[in-house]
């Protein structure tokens, strides 16, 4: 089974999270402002960007491992049964681990 399409959408997203990500890292590391109002606000969405960048590297993670199992041509393979994943699994969540009896 060819997953050359898959594989594609999969950088394209990789590429994105990346481009995310960096975003992310900018704004964390941009001075506050000298009002103390303000800088609680600031702090407040600290929080929220802070768990958008941890979101962001988990899908990163998962995008990577994925392009690794195809380069290692076991992409598709269920993680916990071995059986393979489906195409419109794959289609659906490129970078499913288990199949659907075993993602349950």
């Amino acid at each position: 089974m060819a997953y050359e399409e898959l594989r594609a959408e999969l950088e394209a997203r990789l590429a994105q999270m990346q481009s995310r990500l960096h975003s992310i890292k900018r704004d964390v590391t941009r001075e506050h402002s000298g009002d103390s109002a303000e800088q609680a606000q600031e702090r407040e969405n600290d929080e929220v960007v802070d768990a958008i960048g941890n979101e962001t590297r988990l899908s990163l993670h998962s995008i990577q491992v994925a392009l690794d199992k195809i380069a290692e041509g076991t992409y598709g393979e269920c993680e916990v049964c071995g059986e393979d994943i489906g195409l419109p699994r794959l289609r659906a969540l490129p970078e499913a681990t288990r199949c659907v009896n075993c993602a349950d």
